[in-house]
């Protein structure tokens, strides 16, 4: 049921997946935007959050470097706290979208019934390419409208990867302890997907 649910993994939650969860918050809200909606309401659409398949770094804040990212780009970093991955999180979500294919691999291997709603997010971005958004339920702002065109875009992508593995260059590289040129380059790769999925959801 709405709001349509993403869920991101990565190793500690730290990083890739809050910078992940923040930046489709916020396309989202750039979205409902140019539709003249509140952007306040993003939270009735879409739900991004995300954990990590460790929990070292439970109830810590975003890492500095990529709370820089969030915020220079315009989203919001308030409010984070990392958390370990659960079984109950990953049922709640329509969509997961996981860092690496480790990271996806063990997602389905802790739910097996998730396989077809958990892709890398690199892949996820390319298989998007390959969806036909006229074919996807009609466009609404409204909860209800934007949670069937999720689920529906979700199926179709998992129709066109046909079973096919990720590539290797669907992973984003962790940038941990890395330096702000390669937060940077991650966080330019995690919006050459989360703004496309914004737009299929919101066009």
């Amino acid at each position: 049921m709405p709001p349509f649910t993403v869920l991101h993994v990565c190793m500690g939650n730290i990083c890739r997946s809050p910078m992940a969860e923040r930046l489709l918050l916020l396309a989202v809200r750039e979205r409902l935007g140019r539709h003249g909606a509140d952007p306040a309401r993003s939270d009735e659409l879409v739900h991004s959050h995300s954990a990590g398949t460790g929990g070292w770094h439970a109830g810590e804040e975003m890492n500095p470097p990529a709370a820089r990212q969030v915020t220079a780009r315009g989203g919001d970093v308030a409010g984070f706290a990392a958390r370990k991955l659960r079984s109950d999180l990953i049922d709640a979500a329509d969509l997961v979208l996981t860092a690496t294919a480790d990271q996806q691999e063990y997602v389905v291997a802790l739910r097996p019934d998730a396989a077809a709603r958990t892709f890398v997010l690199g892949e996820f971005g390319r298989l998007l390419g390959l969806v036909d958004a006229a074919a996807l339920p009609p466009v609404e702002a409204t909860p209800d409208a934007v949670h069937a065109r999720g689920v529906a875009l979700v199926a179709a992508a998992d129709a066109a990867r046909q079973g096919a593995s990720p590539l290797p260059t669907d992973d984003l590289d962790d940038p941990w302890g890395r330096g702000d040129q390669c937060f940077s380059r991650v966080a330019d790769e995690i919006e050459e997907t989360v703004h496309p999925l914004a737009s299929v959801l919101l066009p």
